[in-house]
């Protein structure tokens, strides 16, 4: 049968434009934008880049320069005289700088055995909630230390090489609510000398710490670093304390039983005994300066 060109030229618009409805419909399909569930980075885990003497999860941010004051007093088993432990002092002075969102560096110099050191910090991990979870966060901190204190001793001149120490450190933290978190440190010490043969160069040893919150402004803070390995004569490391927030920055108060301020000093070589009331009463302050501001808020 044969059909006219009268029939066969609507029959065609019909066809057309059905198949133009239906590859819009693809297209709508294929192209449209679906909505992906919103990923939140956990922030504010510990309220500054230093829990007690040891590093936090925390960094400074991007373009930002924070000039650190970290300050020991004496023993309070020094007794009046010394008007426990007030009369004597050792602090470290220091200046972080943020780099990127993810890494940061900073120097100290320290008055205890007149020590210089040197880190970097870089975030490996970020705990997070929404559409991608995850239930911590990881940061790699290494630490390089220079002890300059004159050698007294007259038969064995030391190379400068051996004056170096080396801290390799892992960082987990997770942030429980607002209340509390928690914190493990395991850490590997390098030392280029040693006293004796019979010591490692190599030392192990596992920090832990916590945050509880108080209130609006304050926290209680506790650091306690175990030695697997250990040198004779030393103890570990304990530190409890408090943050209070002051319009934007952090004034750290503290108890400890460290006298020095490095990693080296305070984890595998702190002299002071809590059972002796050999504890020194401490605190830190920053001041935080914008190096370089982020580029929404350049004009």
């Amino acid at each position: 049968m044969m059909i006219s060109n009268k029939k066969i030229f609507p029959i065609a618009f019909i066809v057309s434009c059905c198949m133009l409805s239906f590859a819009q419909a693809q297209n709508v399909d294929l192209f449209a934008e679906k909505d992906e569930p919103i990923r939140d980075i956990v922030t504010s885990t510990f309220k500054t880049t230093r829990i007690v003497n040891g590093h936090s999860i925390e960094n400074v941010g991007k373009g930002i320069l924070d000039f650190k004051i970290l300050h020991r007093f004496g023993q309070l088993s020094d007794g009046a005289y010394n008007l426990f432990g007030l009369d004597q002092a050792s602090m470290r002075l220091g200046l972080d700088y943020g780099i990127s969102k993810t890494l940061m560096v900073g120097v100290g110099r320290s008055t205890f055995e007149k020590q210089y050191d040197g880190f970097m910090k870089l975030r490996l991990l970020s705990q997070s909630t929404g559409g991608k979870n995850f239930p911590f966060a990881l940061s790699y901190a290494g630490t390089m230390i220079y002890k300059s204190l004159k050698n007294t001793s007259t038969t064995i001149k030391p190379y400068e090489t051996d004056r170096f120490t080396y801290a390799h450190q892992l960082i987990f933290a997770r942030k429980f609510g607002d209340y509390f978190s928690l914190q493990l440190t395991p850490t590997l010490f390098h030392y280029n000398l040693v006293s004796t043969s019979k010591l490692p160069n190599d030392f192990i040893s596992v920090g832990i710490s916590m945050r509880e919150r108080i209130s609006k402004r304050v926290n209680f803070t506790q650091e306690y670093y175990y030695r697997v390995n250990k040198l004779e004569g030393y103890y570990n490391s304990f530190s409890v304390g408090f943050d209070i927030e002051t319009g934007g920055h952090v004034f750290q108060l503290h108890v400890t039983n460290s006298t020095g301020m490095t990693e080296r000093t305070f984890i595998n070589e702190t002299t002071g005994e809590w059972g002796k009331g050999n504890i020194r009463f401490g605190f830190n302050v920053s001041r935080v300066f914008t190096v370089r501001k982020p580029k929404e808020f350049r004009k």
